[in-house]
């Protein structure tokens, strides 16, 4: 569909099979999502083949420039927002929903957001093999699929080794930030977290965190709400020493 766009699952031939904390999608694009995807794909969209390290400060043109990495952003209309309230930073953003993809090259070209990169596939793969240690001034985490059901539990991201791998590619002082409106999995990501000896808790009490500024309340979040949906943020530091 996009011959030099988003590939599906490009670094499935060259990596160990594991249990996923995703399902790759490719959904309806719409033409406009289409569009941006072809002409925008090869500006600002990577994808994670694990092939090869990326130079952060070669791929946003600025080798000063702090990059944050968020780990699945939907249709983008929240990293959109976060990456014009701070152009000072640059969002890495991977997912795996191709719609998503293209909506987010055409907020960020709509809205001039050249902080913005666009990373198709494995966020693990990305992590593990093409970051640099020490590379990312902060990682977040919005609203992962919870796998609700027990059995499913395994494919949660949040877990005590990817917790660890992603200390390795953080700066000291760096921050993890994640978000979920699943209770169970809430306690789980606070567990976990607490549990690391490489981070550690912003909150004096030891427990979640208000909602800060930076994360936008969106739509979707907006409607749980309203439901009576309760959303937890958690924010962790990575240890200095």
């Amino acid at each position: 569909m996009f011959p030099d766009g988003p590939v599906p699952d490009p670094a499935g031939s060259h990596h160990e099979r594991r249990i996923r904390s995703f399902r790759p999608r490719r959904g309806r694009v719409t033409p406009g999502q289409g569009e941006a995807l072809r002409r925008l794909w090869n500006q600002w969209g990577l994808d994670i083949d694990g092939l090869h390290r990326i130079d952060l400060g070669e791929l946003f043109g600025d080798p000063e420039l702090p990059v944050v990495l968020e780990i699945g952003f939907g249709m983008g209309e929240a990293t959109a927002q976060m990456a014009a309230a701070d152009p000072g930073t640059g969002i890495l953003a991977a997912d795996v929903h191709t719609p998503g993809q293209g909506n987010l090259l055409a907020l960020a070209e709509r809205n001039s957001l050249s902080n913005i990169r666009v990373a198709n596939g494995d966020a693990i793969i990305l992590l593990r093999e093409m970051l640099a240690p020490a590379s990312l001034s902060g990682l977040r985490v919005y609203f992962p699929d919870p796998w609700p059901k027990k059995r499913h539990h395994k494919r949660r991201l949040i877990q005590p080794e990817f917790v660890a791998l992603a200390a390795t590619r953080l700066k000291p002082g760096a921050l993890l930030h994640c978000a979920t409106d699943w209770e169970p999995y809430a306690e789980q990501m606070l567990e976990v977290l607490t549990a690391s000896p490489d981070f550690e808790n912003t909150q004096a009490d030891g427990g979640y965190a208000p909602r800060p500024d930076f994360r936008p309340l969106t739509k979707f979040e907006g409607q749980g709400l309203e439901k009576g949906h309760r959303v937890n943020d958690l924010l962790f530091r990575r240890r200095t020493a």
